[in-house]
């Protein structure tokens, strides 16, 4: 039942501790470059087992962000960028079957905020778009339901943009809905963000909950921004888990997600006495 305590740390051992020590309902791992090397693929391995080990089955595996400085788009071109290619196919096949073999979720971003190189790569914004789907469509077909795919601000893979919402419910894609980005996509709009959460929610398995001012992606503890919560946790899938993706002051001490949980509960227990 949503919300979960759902918190999301490196591999390092001492942000795990440090998330572990609040008993967790969800833990997702936020993975990068280093990760992806055969030693950093044994070493998520262990942590996954580890982590479970503490008691908590529902865990996510976060397709690393970036390669080599540049965000780690599914958009890329073969062509002209074959190592970025090489690295995003190659990560995510090696993280479908990690998580295929520890029966865990695999998240893949659908894109990241700056779309020009990806559309200047294959000409226009929707042939760009559909190269992100087909590849999207391999991912989901190898990983099945270990695999979920999240939404962006950019145009590529933009929940509250109709025609993207239209290509995922007709693509069955398993979804994180991330509630910042749609904010930020629909200028903070809280009716239209409500009706895209709602439309989304039945596709919907797991939720990125983070605040905004619905400006730009600012990632903010929750109560801190404008997204109407109350109002947002009527329409979400209440069988999907959850994280609160927040910037923290200090990657080893996770106060911002404990916050943010607790503004979201008591927010939801003064509504339902009021």
């Amino acid at each position: 039942m949503m919300p979960s305590l759902g918190l999301k740390a490196s591999t390092s051992l001492e942000q795990i501790n440090d998330r572990l020590q609040y008993q967790p309902n969800v833990f997702e791992f936020y993975t990068d470059a280093h990760d992806m090397t055969k030693n950093g693929l044994a070493h998520l391995e262990e942590m996954i087992k580890y982590v479970r080990g503490a008691g908590v089955h529902n865990i996510v595996i976060h397709h690393p962000m970036a390669y080599d400085h540049h965000h780690n788009e599914v958009g890329v071109s073969a062509l002209k960028d074959p190592d970025g290619y090489q690295f995003m196919m190659g990560t995510a096949d090696a993280l479908i079957e990690l998580a295929i073999k520890l029966d865990v979720q695999v998240l893949i971003h659908g894109a990241y905020s700056d779309a020009r190189e990806v559309v200047a790569a294959f000409g226009n914004l929707e042939t760009a778009r559909q190269v992100v789907l087909d590849r999207l469509d391999y991912f989901q077909k190898r990983g099945g339901d270990h695999v979920m795919i999240e939404n962006s601000t950019s145009p590529i893979f933009d929940f509250g943009n109709p025609e993207v919402e239209q290509a995922v419910m007709a693509h069955h894609y398993r979804l994180c809905y991330d509630i910042s980005h749609g904010f930020i996509v629909l200028h903070g709009n809280n009716d239209k963000l409500v009706d895209s959460v709602k439309r989304l929610a039945l596709q919907t398995v797991h939720y990125h909950l983070v605040d905004s001012m619905g400006d730009h992606h600012d990632s903010l503890q929750l109560g801190k921004g404008r997204v109407d919560w109350y109002r947002v946790m009527q329409v979400v899938n209440r069988k999907a888990t959850n994280i609160y993706e927040i910037d923290l002051a200090n990657q080893n001490d996770c106060a911002e997600m404990l916050a943010s949980h607790e503004y979201l509960n008591q927010l939801l227990r003064t509504k339902q006495v009021s």
